[in-house]
């Protein structure tokens, strides 16, 4: 199979969350060629009130969310899943151009196809205002943006 995404579907435990993981990973990145590979060609997304269809189209949205958000810090876990499914809670920071701090709580459904490409992405995010001193997200970004492995996830953060 071209462009292959391992973990595969049927999904268990352990490698829902290392799709989970695997995913931050990515988006962490805040590279938007690199992160439409996790996707289909023909990937459809609703982000909030945003919808898409195709790699072109994501890369495209992504890099305009990343010029506009700042300093982006992302955590996400696993909800549930089954077979090609899997639903995630996340949280992000960042700031916006006037300096003004943000944290996005979200819920996302991914769908996954048999190569273990994203088919399908719904995403429902709200955005809250914060002071700089209330950032919960800290962490050296390094090269890749990999949150470190001992950084406390969203559970332990109480998000």
């Amino acid at each position: 199979m071209t462009g292959t995404r391992a973990p595969l579907p049927p999904f268990d435990a352990a490698s829902a969350a290392q799709k989970v993981r695997l995913a931050e990973d990515g988006w962490n990145s805040r590279d938007p060629a690199r992160v439409a590979l996790a996707y289909t060609p023909d990937s459809v997304w609703r982000n909030r009130d945003i919808f898409l269809a195709g790699r072109d189209a994501i890369i495209d949205f992504l890099a305009a969310k990343w010029l506009r958000e700042q300093d982006y810090r992302l955590v996400k876990t696993l909800w549930a899943f089954t077979g090609n499914q899997i639903a995630v809670r996340f949280a992000y920071e960042w700031h916006d151009h006037d300096g003004q701090w943000w944290r996005s709580y979200g819920n996302e459904n991914w769908e996954f196809a048999a190569n273990g490409q994203m088919a399908r992405r719904i995403a429902s995010i709200n955005d809250l205002a914060i002071a700089e001193s209330a950032r919960l997200l800290h962490w050296d970004r390094g090269d890749t943006g990999r949150r470190p492995d001992n950084h406390p996830g969203l559970d332990e953060l109480g998000l």
